[in-house]
């Protein structure tokens, strides 16, 4: 009997017309990850009846929780589509190749998708159903892989000896570099900075109802944040001045291959604690501030994720 090894594994993803239910065979791509915790589980219940003795009753099962986090690339297409979990459908603009994708905080529509986890030495298929995207986050830095978070919710799975998901679409892979990465501020590019992180949540409410399944009702949304860290090093009073105004200001994280291949993560109105200026030791001083967006009066949304790149559009491949 084969053992499964995670370098034999393959997800898959397609999105869902109707939450919890698989699109049809073909209709998914091939996806790229470096880990995934994402499955259902089913603890059990401990007896609390008294009077049969030391040994206990049989246990009861409880609720089914399916939810998991998977590490992915950020890359110049298949990003796009967890994007679309994350934020909604984009605007996309282009006649033809390059095409801007504009992707925009604050939807209430965010689309749900099926994920089946691939074992073929097995053999197991996993379909994980009603899969919603919860929260990103991701760390910039002078070097390294660059790697995004997603925390996702889902309804149930479902297990099976083949798969269900059929011909698999296949995207060329184009990662982004730390080498490429740039952080903004109001338009200019803000030096002496060491690392940066940018979290973005939908705080998906669970819909936990009674159902003889035990799975839940849907995950709706609620108040979205965005938030991170930037950490500098201490060689001007910019960003302090601004945190002790109280004044909020644009910033931009990015990542550009070339003038056709780009993405780029704008916070529109940044508001920035007061940090401490710590004195370490006789190295250079870092201050770390930890920042918060808000919605923009002007723009009417807290962020604008902007990929482009050369996919005409995101929706289920045919």
């Amino acid at each position: 009997m084969a053992r499964a090894q995670g370098a034999r594994a393959q997800m898959a993803l397609g999105f869902e017309t109707i939450y919890g239910t698989p699109p049809a065979a073909n209709s998914f791509w091939k996806m790229p990850f470096a880990s995934i915790t994402l499955g259902s589980e089913q603890p059990l219940l401990n007896s609390e009846l008294l009077g049969y003795g030391r040994d206990p009753l049989p246990p009861v099962k409880d609720a089914i929780t399916a939810d998991g986090n998977v590490v992915v690339p950020i890359d110049a297409r298949f990003f796009g589509i967890w994007l679309k979990m994350l934020l909604g459908d984009p605007t996309t603009t282009g006649a033809s190749a390059p095409y801007s994708h504009e992707f925009a905080s604050g939807s209430w529509a965010l689309p749900s998708a099926s994920i089946e986890l691939q074992n073929p030495d097995v053999p197991s298929y996993r379909m994980v159903s009603g899969v919603k995207a919860n929260t990103l986050n991701f760390q910039m830095q002078r070097s390294g892989l660059v790697t995004a978070t997603i925390e996702c919710v889902a309804q149930g799975e479902e297990t099976a000896n083949s798969s269900s998901a059929g011909t698999l679409e296949e995207l060329g892979l184009t990662r982004f570099g730390s080498f490429n990465g740039e952080i903004h501020r109001e338009g200019a590019q803000l030096g002496n900075v060491v690392s940066g992180t940018v979290n973005y949540t939908n705080n998906l409410d669970r819909v936990e109802t009674i159902r003889n399944d035990g799975k839940i009702e849907g995950a709706d949304p609620s108040i979205a944040a965005l938030t991170g860290e930037i950490v500098v090093r201490f060689a001007d009073t910019t960003l302090l001045d601004q945190a002790t105004a109280g004044d909020p200001c644009e910033l931009r994280f990015a990542y550009e291959l070339d003038a056709d291949t780009s993405l780029e993560i704008v916070a529109h109105a940044v508001y920035l604690p007061k940090p401490r200026l710590p004195i370490e030791g006789p190295g250079g001083m870092q201050a770390t501030f930890a920042w918060q967006a808000a919605l923009d009066q002007v723009e009417g949304r807290m962020s604008t994720i902007t990929l482009v790149n050369d996919m005409a559009d995101y929706s289920n491949p045919l």
